[in-house]
């Protein structure tokens, strides 16, 4: 089964974010800063990892960089979920190294299928 590594400040989206991705069949494991997410994508070693960007600390635009970085960490996939919704914001994401942008409300099929396609990449 596929680990889902979900990095959110808030205990409602990491909780909204889990059901979503275990009723795809993934198992989730849970960060709520930038700093747990570089610990535990190093120790659980995700197959793909889910960033929100406003986190407290250490951003996920931070986080994402940092994990691409180091020589365990880079070849996992990061999908930015946030709710900035613009295309600059979606632009810069992908710069900072993610793979794919979902936007907040999340859409559970979008989510799932960008989890699929960046497992296949």
């Amino acid at each position: 089964m596929p680990k889902i590594l979900i990095v959110d400040d808030s205990p409602a989206q990491r909780y909204s974010l889990c059901k979503m991705v275990e009723r795809g069949g993934h198992q989730t494991v849970e960060a709520d800063c930038g700093e747990q997410a570089l610990e535990l994508a190093a120790d659980e070693r995700p197959q793909v990892i889910l960033m929100d960007i406003v986190m407290p600390g250490m951003s996920g635009y931070q986080a994402t960089r940092r994990l691409g970085r180091t020589d365990s960490t880079r070849h996992i996939p990061v999908i930015f979920v946030s709710t900035r919704d613009g295309e600059a914001d979606r632009q810069w994401g992908l710069r900072q190294g993610a793979r794919d942008y979902v936007t907040k409300p999340v859409n559970p099929s979008l989510l799932l299928t960008a989890i699929s396609e960046a497992m296949a990449a």
